[in-house]
């Protein structure tokens, strides 16, 4: 990065994933914090010609702020590589073992963190018949948002029928009951625990249209969970290699105590838009908006 107080960032959003319109909200409010903030900021829509159109805008940091599939799973961090450029967030190896969540789950169980049962099946013999006793979910295992996420209730006559643009491969996962919870880790802290409330299925509205869901933090829990909660968060940072900001989410079965807390994912490029759950803890925490969008660049950096 460069010497100067204030480097030069080139905001990179959009891109062509399924997350698309959440990047571009991401992307459009960082680039106006970091603008806040006393950064010069270029604002990128990425393509097909990202990799001109950095080297045209001759950034000094470029802060990533894509979603989903080739933004968050390595392709654009190999390329920011390629290019030298320093960038926020995970580098390479870390957001492709992220973004696929079996493999995320292997890293997980190596490091002693609880999940919940899963495999990988193919669309066809997921719309054939039941793989697993419902409730179960079935769900993309390299895409984030809630995106692609069916529920199987208990009692369903059949499998689910698969919208077509559903990936050939899916995952099949036990549900876990309870309460959603998830915690952000910024560098080496935990920023606290939230409990999201939603009237039902914590989808992508859920997620980001206003009023779709109900943040507490902190989480009305006990003290021990919410401890087990950064405690997981952070072993799990730390176990897939990640850098920067991520967010792990849990359920959590109050009924089982201790043993009714499970990881989900973890998300190396949590959103940054106005409903976000990442901003919301680090404010929460004594940062506003504009100060972690600033950590971020600072602690962007390459070959990791």
């Amino acid at each position: 990065m460069s010497s100067r107080a204030f480097p030069h960032v080139a905001v990179v959003m959009g891109g062509p994933s399924a997350e698309r319109e959440v990047s571009l909200s991401s992307g459009r409010g960082c680039a106006a914090a970091l603008r806040g903030e006393g950064y010069k900021v270029t604002e990128i829509d990425a393509g097909r010609d990202l990799a001109q159109v950095l080297a045209d805008a001759s950034p000094d940091v470029v802060f990533n702020a894509l979603h989903g599939r080739w933004g968050e799973d390595g392709c654009a961090q190999g390329l920011f590589e390629w290019l030298g450029l320093p960038y926020t967030h995970s580098g390479v190896m870390a957001s492709a073992i992220a973004m696929d969540k079996e493999r995320t789950k292997t890293v997980y169980r190596a490091h002693g963190l609880p999940v919940a049962d899963s495999l990988l099946a193919s669309k066809a013999d997921v719309a054939a018949a039941h793989l697993m006793a419902p409730p179960y979910v079935v769900k993309p295992y390299n895409e984030g948002s809630s995106v692609g996420v069916y529920l199987v209730q208990d009692g369903a006559n059949g499998p689910p029928q698969l919208a077509g643009d559903m990936p050939d491969t899916v995952m099949v996962e036990a549900f876990a009951p309870g309460r959603e919870l998830t915690t952000s880790v910024l560098g080496d802290r935990a920023l606290g625990v939230t409990d999201i409330l939603t009237d039902g299925w914590y989808d992508y509205a859920a997620k980001y249209e206003t009023g779709g869901s109900r943040h507490v933090i902190p989480a009305d829990i006990p003290a021990d969970i919410t401890a087990l909660c950064e405690d997981y968060a952070l072993r799990a940072h730390r176990a897939l290699g990640c850098r920067g900001v991520t967010r792990t989410d849990f359920r959590w079965d109050e009924a089982k105590g201790a043993e009714g807390l499970i990881l989900l994912e973890t998300n190396t490029q949590p959103g940054m838009t106005p409903t976000s759950l990442t901003p919301e803890q680090a404010e929460h925490a004594g940062m506003s908006f504009g100060a972690l969008c600033a950590w971020l660049v600072e602690d962007a950096s390459c070959n990791r």
